[in-house]
């Protein structure tokens, strides 16, 4: 084992807890041939055959398994001497790998982004678009930047604002079905299963009957372009409807599906100069934006 690069033991770990090569390569940012090279090679130096590969993916074998018990807790301490050495690093040069979702994408990251690499042509921006929280602890993003009321413990950062939430229909679909009819009589597009912990699916799932349910979506901005196309009313984000001149608000914002935006990152990488000058950017520049609203007087902005 000590001829062996610990970058191959990251590669292990990875397929054993994703499953599958390709789940392994998105965990650890590398295309799926590198994956495939550096298993197959650690495989051929140990003399040992480490997973079974079956038809629904990786599984492993005994011998995986003891090597998986032998390597508990090595990864977790190479992470956290990386996230200390970073804190060293004073240039503003690098790589600052950026988690967020479609919907700010679409609507304020791209600005943000672009004017931040213009000011520093030596830092390299890496953006992944997900709508869980990958993990900064184990380096799989370094900053945060997302729409939250209830942001990890362990992150630490500033709550730059809140993005309000109202019911919104297409003119076409209106022209057919007036405003005046209940809610729950209406047809609607809503988050799927994998948007329920949103306030907007919480409140559709207490006052929308399932067989009103036209659409199901993964997407805040998918849910936006189907309910402009007229398959029914939706719970919008504001700044997404607000954009669109075939949309229509039915109702005004209701304040208790307010979503917080937050900019956040690792505590040991806050004072990494590199991030320390994107999180300071970004949350100036979203605490100016319009699309994002104050929040009210006396509640911390700060963790």
């Amino acid at each position: 084992m000590q001829d062996t690069d610990w970058d191959d033991f990251r590669v292990f770990l990875a397929v054993g807890q994703a499953g599958s090569l390709s789940g392994a390569a998105r965990q650890l940012g590398v295309n799926h041939s590198t994956v495939l090279r550096r298993l197959g090679a650690l495989e051929a130096r140990m003399a040992v055959r480490l997973f079974d590969r079956l038809p629904a993916g990786y599984a492993m074998t005994l011998a995986g398994e003891a090597l998986r018990e032998r390597l508990q807790g090595v990864g977790e301490q190479i992470d956290a001497a990386q996230r200390h050495l970073m804190g060293l690093d004073l240039r503003l040069t690098g790589v600052i790998r950026i988690t967020s979702t479609d919907t700010f994408m679409a609507e304020l990251l791209g600005p943000i982004l672009a004017d931040f690499r213009a000011l520093h042509p030596g830092i390299e921006l890496q953006v992944v678009m997900n709508n869980l929280f990958l993990s900064l602890t184990k380096r799989e993003a370094d900053v945060a930047i997302r729409p939250t009321n209830a942001p990890p413990d362990h992150l630490v950062g500033r709550r730059a604002g809140r993005l309000q939430t109202a019911v919104y229909a297409s003119k076409a679909y209106l022209a057919k079905h007036p405003a005046t009819t209940p809610l729950a009589a209406h047809d609607w597009v809503a988050p799927d299963e994998g948007l329920s912990h949103l306030l907007q699916a919480k409140w559709l799932r207490e006052q929308v009957p399932p067989a009103r349910i036209a659409a199901r979506v993964d997407s805040l901005v998918g849910m936006t372009q189907l309910v402009k196309r007229g398959l029914g009313l939706g719970m919008l984000l504001c700044m997404l409807a607000d954009a669109e001149d075939e949309l229509v608000q039915v109702e005004p914002p209701r304040e208790a599906l307010d979503t917080q935006v937050w900019v956040l990152t690792h505590p040991d990488l806050k004072e990494v100069a590199r991030i320390k000058a994107f999180t300071d950017f970004a949350y100036a520049r979203l605490v100016a934006d319009a699309k994002v609203l104050a929040m009210p007087a006396g509640r911390p902005a700060a963790r």
